[in-house]
């Protein structure tokens, strides 16, 4: 006599989606924190499956390659900086290199938020392959969401030398850590950049 099949048995070869989400969700916190820590050359697929306890084929099945991984992981760290264009918006034309100065800023001034900042930037300087990655977030997420705020035909060259200026003043403080722009209160460096991210966006 044949035995009825177990219904809460898993098929084989198959995982549940809410297991396997689980997983991909596993894999990419630990690289983000391989990442973070080991920067992205001394970083491998291998390393990250190992210390997400899964198979390597199971991180490149769900990402691709390093590069994707990366990208990936990225993405989440970077997400807060994403919100630029809204505070661009939220207020008059005037004021609107003082609100996005303070967003950027607030974002690195808070552990949380600069920790994977520091980690990317810190990539994307040493390593072609993490750089062009970060560009190309940068580029299509976030730049030319800012560029669409501004009433310019220029806009795009605006917002890219905007973010240059604030890129630039990040590296400094909070990368290179050169004093005394590194040990400055932040509302003093705030009160200085403003008017410079403010002229480059809807300057003449």
């Amino acid at each position: 006599m044949t035995e009825a099949p177990d219904p809460t048995a898993r098929r084989r070869g198959r995982r549940p989606r809410t297991e396997s989400a689980d997983t991909r969700d596993r894999i990419l916190a630990v690289a983000r924190e391989e990442f973070s820590e080991r920067g992205y050359e001394k970083t491998s697929v291998r390393g990250i499956a190992k210390a997400a306890g899964v198979d390597s084929a199971l991180v490149h099945h769900y990402f691709g390659t390093k590069e994707q991984v990366f990208e990936a992981a990225i993405e989440v760290a970077f997400a807060p900086a994403l919100n630029a264009p809204e505070a661009l918006a939220d207020g008059p034309t005037d004021g609107v290199g003082e609100r996005l100065t303070r967003f950027i800023f607030g974002i690195w001034e808070n552990p949380t938020t600069r920790t994977p900042l520091l980690a990317i930037v810190r990539s994307a300087v040493n390593n072609e392959a993490a750089a062009a990655v970060f560009r190309r977030l940068v580029a299509s997420q976030l730049l030319r969401r800012v560029a669409a705020q501004l009433d310019r035909p220029d806009a795009e060259l605006r917002a890219e030398l905007a973010a240059a200026q604030l890129v630039g003043c990040a590296m400094l403080r909070y990368v290179i850590k050169v004093d005394p722009l590194a040990s400055a209160d932040v509302e003093q460096i705030i009160a200085r950049v403003a008017p410079v991210v403010q002229g480059h966006l809807t300057g003449p």
